[in-house]
Formats: C-alpha cells, structure tokens, sequence
C-alpha cells in the first residue's frame, strides 16, 4: 500500500533490474512504472547484460511489491534491489 509522505516531500526509489536489452524494454519498464499511483517521473539507464537503474520519484512511499509487479509486468525482467532516500 502506498502512504503520502508525511512531509510532502517528493521521495526518491532507485531500482536495479536485470534483463533489459535495448531501449523497447526502456520503454515498457518506464510505462508500466510511471502507471503507479503517485509516480512523477521515471528515469532508466540502460546496461545491456547487466543491471539497469531506474530512479523513480513519487510523492507516495512506493511499496516494494507494487514495483516488482510492475517491472514483472513490463516483460521478462526481474527486479534485483530496491534502495530508498533517506528520510
């Protein structure tokens, strides 16, 4: 479940997922994760082989479930770890 931050403040989830090959999979990991209530934006850079990082910023603290469904959606990519700001 998604909470608002009690302080309003935009949060910053950086996610590393392995399985992205080429900027289509960019594209499908981008919009399934920018569908998310609260997502504002969302920002992959690409490593083919290796682990791709999004960085998604909300205005909810995005639970960890939530994100591996959506990347799990987005096609045959698997979410390896989830690192938060500090609050």
């Amino acid at each position: 479940m998604s909470e608002f931050t009690a302080d309003g403040t935009d949060r910053t989830t950086t996610l590393k997922i392995s399985g992205l090959t080429c900027e289509h999979c960019v594209a499908h990991v981008t919009e399934e994760l920018e569908a998310l209530p609260g997502v504002k934006n969302v920002s992959v850079i690409l490593n083919k082989g290796g682990q791709s990082v999004a960085t998604v910023v909300s205005d909810v603290v995005l639970d960890d479930a939530a994100l591996a469904a959506a990347v799990d959606e987005a096609g045959d990519y698997v979410l390896d770890a989830v690192e938060r700001d500090a609050v």
